[in-house]
C-alpha cells in the first residue's frame, strides 16, 4: 500500500505516472497528479480529478484514499461550506482506518495492538485506528477549526482546535510536528483576540502528515 507520504513522490511526466498507475494503489497515485495540479494553481482540473476519483471509490472506498481525497478537495474548494464538508469527511474517513496496516510503517511493534471498539449498528467490532494513524488527528482537527473561523463560527472552531491540541502527542519533534503546533498555536491567539473572527484568514498553509507546512 502506498501511504499518503508517498503523493509527494509521483512526477507530472506520463511515462513516469504510467509506471506508477501500474503499482500496487493507481488510486494513490491519481490522487498524487491531482494535487501536483491543485499546487500548480489549476484547481478547477483538480477538482474535477478527484471527483471522478471520489465517485469511483465512494463513500464506502479505502478509508485511506477517502482520507488522503477528502483532505485535498477540501483545499481545492472556494466555498468555505464545501471546505468543511470534505473536511469533515476526511475526518470521518481517519476514524475508519484499520490498525492492520503494512509492515513497512514505521512504529510497529509487536504486542502495540489497541482494543476493539463496540459493533455499531450490528456490524463486526472494529480495532482502534492504529498508533501510527494518530499523527492525522491534529491537521485534521486543526483544519475544520479553521473551516469554522471562516464560517464565523468560533465556539465549533474552538471545539476542534481544543481536540487539535489534544492530539498533538503524536506529533514528532519535527519539522512538520513543530509546523503543525505552530498552526494551532497562531489559531489559538486568533480566537483568544478575535472571539467573532470573520472569514478570510486561517491558520496558514494546511498541513498534512505528506505535507511539511
Amino acid at each position: 500500500m502506498i501511504r499518503p507520504e508517498q503523493v509527494w513522490q509521483s512526477e507530472p511526466e506520463a511515462a513516469v505516472a504510467e509506471q506508477q498507475e501500474a503499482s500496487q494503489d493507481a488510486v494513490m497515485t491519481r490522487i498524487g497528479q491531482a494535487v501536483i495540479l491543485l499546487h500548480a494553481g489549476d484547481r478547477e482540473e483538480a477538482r474535477n480529478r478527484l471527483g471522478e476519483i471520489w465517485s469511483e471509490i465512494g463513500e464506502e472506498g479505502d478509508s485511506l484514499h477517502r482520507c488522503t481525497l477528502a483532505h485535498y478537495m477540501a483545499d481545492a474548494q472556494d466555498d468555505p461550506a464545501d471546505e468543511l464538508a470534505w473536511d469533515l469527511r476526511a475526518l470521518t474517513a481517519a476514524a475508519d482506518l484499520p490498525d492492520d496496516l503494512p509492515d513497512e510503517l514505521p512504529g510497529d511493534q509487536p504486542g502495540d495492538r489497541p482494543g476493539t471498539r463496540p459493533p455499531r449498528d450490528g456490524r463486526p467490532a472494529r480495532r482502534e485506528p492504529h498508533p501510527e494513524l494518530r499523527v492525522f488527528y491534529p491537521s485534521l482537527h486543526l483544519n475544520l477549526a479553521a473551516d469554522y473561523v471562516k464560517l464565523q463560527r468560533p465556539e465549533a472552531a474552538r471545539v476542534h482546535l481544543a481536540r487539535a491540541r489534544a492530539a498533538t502527542g503524536a506529533l514528532s519533534d519535527d519539522g512538520y510536528g513543530n509546523g503543525v503546533r505552530a498552526a494551532i498555536a497562531r489559531l489559538e491567539r486568533r480566537l483568544a483576540a478575535e472571539p467573532e473572527a470573520g472569514p478570510g484568514s486561517g491558520p496558514g498553509p494546511r498541513p498534512f502528515p505528506e505535507q511539511s507546512p
